[in-house]
């Protein structure tokens, strides 16, 4: 059905990578307007310009909270409003436990969990006035099952399965809903590090095969209806969730 998101006005940052990319075209099309944030200016720019005219940047260091602020106050005076918060910005480092640098623990921790908790701290007020909401965050199949060499990875997107759903129990009084998406394996340069970890492309896709019972890696278009989904009046009812969108793999 076309139109699905007519009228809504959306927030979402990382919006330069496959997946943040192909979720605000995925709500464009449905008729959304979207805000898009991330740190590199030229390249969210350029999105933007490529999105047409329902898309607007708002550079964006998701690790800082003035910043995420400034995102969402900016983002909010341009679409006359905010409806749906999308959080997409992450980091992926890889590496086995006792020789993984604090820093690298830390920045893991900034981006993919304490990011989530300055975004919806700022958008919530706005989401309040307009009614109801939906806040969508992004974790990982490493949330739910982690592995060797990912262990700093699964602990930061883990905490954002259990911030996801404490939040929805808080904010569904004001009609507020907070779901999760959570990835295994996509084709996307985001997993990088997690591929030279294993040994390279080719023990990846050996890997994959062993693991995942579709036998193959996500596309990122197979990932961002599931965001249409959740900003979407049809998720209604849908709320403290984590989506699994990993070709079968958790099936706890």
């Amino acid at each position: 059905m076309a139109g699905r998101l007519s009228g809504k006005r959306i927030i979402i940052t990382g919006a330069i990578g496959n997946i943040g990319k192909e979720a605000a075209r995925g709500f464009i099309a449905e008729g959304a307007r979207v805000v898009i944030g991330d740190i590199a200016e030229e390249a969210g720019r350029a999105v933007a310009s490529e999105l047409g005219e329902a898309a607007h940047f708002v550079q964006v260091d998701v690790t800082s909270e003035a910043s995420v602020a400034n995102l969402i106050a900016r983002g909010v005076e341009w679409l006359g409003g905010l409806d749906a918060l999308a959080q997409n910005a992450g980091l992926q480092r890889s590496g086995a436990i006792d020789g993984f640098e604090q820093a690298n623990w830390d920045a893991l921790f900034a981006v993919n969990a304490r990011a989530h908790f300055f975004g919806a701290k700022h958008a919530i007020p706005h989401l309040q006035r307009s009614g109801k909401g939906s806040i969508i965050n992004m974790s990982s199949l490493a949330g739910k099952r982690g592995g060797p060499g990912l262990v700093a990875y699964s602990a930061s997107k883990g905490a954002v399965i259990a911030f996801t759903t404490a939040l929805a129990l808080e904010l569904a009084p004001d009609n507020i809903r907070v779901n999760a998406i959570c990835p295994g394996w996509v084709d996307t340069a985001f997993n990088q590090p997690a591929i030279d970890f294993m040994g390279g492309a080719d023990a990846q896709q050996k890997k994959i095969a062993s693991l995942v019972p579709l036998g193959r890696q996500a596309s990122a278009t197979e990932i961002a209806p599931l965001f249409v989904y959740l900003a979407s009046d049809e998720s209604a009812y849908v709320t403290a969730q984590s989506f699994g969108i990993d070709g079968g793999v958790y099936n706890g």
